[in-house]
């Protein structure tokens, strides 16, 4: 194997490793955002509960 193969190879893995990274970050971005989501919805729900009684 030649040093343009090691390379390659190398650079092929690490694409690989950036493809990875950046799936898990989308994943985590997707469920940050949906938990933020449910966090509006429950506070405006708490708010309206608050000042219904009154």
């Amino acid at each position: 194997m030649g040093i343009k193969d090691q390379f390659q190879d190398k650079a092929n893995q690490l694409a690989e490793k950036a493809k990875a990274a950046a799936a898990g970050r989308q994943d985590e971005a997707s469920e940050r955002a949906s938990q933020a989501a449910d966090q509006v919805k429950d506070k405006a729900r708490d708010a309206f509960d608050e000042n219904f009684d009154k």
